[in-house]
């Protein structure tokens, strides 16, 4: 897909560094120049890989009926987690073990990763609509089940309700979640949004786009410091549109105060969100 032939609009991301690159390549797919500005970073540190492993060693994954990852990255930290031990993690007799993921986040349980956990005991779970609450209505009723739920610490920022939803939610449809800190969600600091804020009192930024709620407020905690409300943005830069990946970021930002123009309809990638700025950018 390509933009009319004008100036290629500027979009601003603030997508964390490890999913950055993945974004900033649809995005000039698309015909935008792409902006990168993270206000979050997210990785897995020794101290998470050790809080996980536990659950990992054999006989312990026996005790689950499934694995629900939120994102990637709780699926590289499971994998950094195994690593070193000797696999299948899980015996070779027993019920089916359900890994579940959403949308394209599941390329990452490949034939390597399942083989790890058992050669023939794995379902791998992807629900249609790339949501929290899709994901636990697929899954079914637990039945007192165990589950395992990598999920991330949210570090220097408010824990986003998305995580304790999803948590409550599996309870009430029956399952034993066990959070485990997998990760660590982590303020990128004060001059996170700089590049951002530049643009902005240029007048020179088309739209922004925020992949989750925590980014949100990344930027928004980056602009006080900076000396930027956000009730300022609009009068400052008329023409910035704000794009929300889904209707869960979008309700987020909305929450703190960022009044949202695109929602995608479709948030199994990133492809969503962009197509529906492109749309709104390039109506007729």
């Amino acid at each position: 897909m390509t933009t009319p032939n004008t100036a290629a609009p500027t979009v601003a991301f603030t997508t964390p560094p490890i999913y950055a690159a993945r974004l900033r390549h649809l995005l000039a797919l698309t015909g935008f120049t792409p902006l990168s500005s993270p206000t979050l970073t997210v990785h897995h540190t020794p101290a998470t890989i050790s809080a996980l492993k536990p659950h990992l060693t054999p006989p312990s994954l026996d005790l689950f009926s499934a694995v629900a990852f939120p994102s990637r990255t709780a699926i590289a930290a499971f994998s950094a987690a195994a690593d070193g031990l000797s696999p299948p993690l899980l015996s070779a007799h027993g019920a089916v073990f359900t890994v579940a993921a959403l949308g394209r986040d599941a390329e990452l349980i490949d034939d390597a990763f399942v083989s790890k956990l058992s050669p023939h005991r794995v379902r791998i779970l992807v629900p249609e609509t790339a949501t929290p609450s899709a994901l636990v209505h697929s899954l079914g009723e637990g039945g007192g089940r165990r589950i395992l739920c990598p999920v991330p610490a949210v570090l220097g920022l408010t824990e986003p309700p998305v995580v304790p939803d999803f948590l409550r939610e599996l309870r009430e449809s029956g399952w034993d979640p066990v959070r485990v800190n997998a990760y660590e969600t982590r303020w990128a600091g004060s001059e996170c949004a700089a590049l951002v804020v530049e643009r902005i009192k240029a007048g020179n930024l088309d739209a922004i786009v925020f992949t989750s709620t925590a980014e949100v407020e990344g930027l928004l905690k980056s602009f006080k410091n900076i000396g930027l409300r956000w009730e300022g943005v609009k009068s400052l830069c008329p023409k910035l549109l704000v794009a929300a990946h889904g209707p869960i970021t979008a309700t987020g930002a909305r929450m703190l105060g960022v009044e949202v123009d695109v929602v995608s309809s479709q948030f199994g990638s990133f492809q969503g969100v962009i197509d529906s700025l492109h749309d709104e950018i390039f109506k007729a």
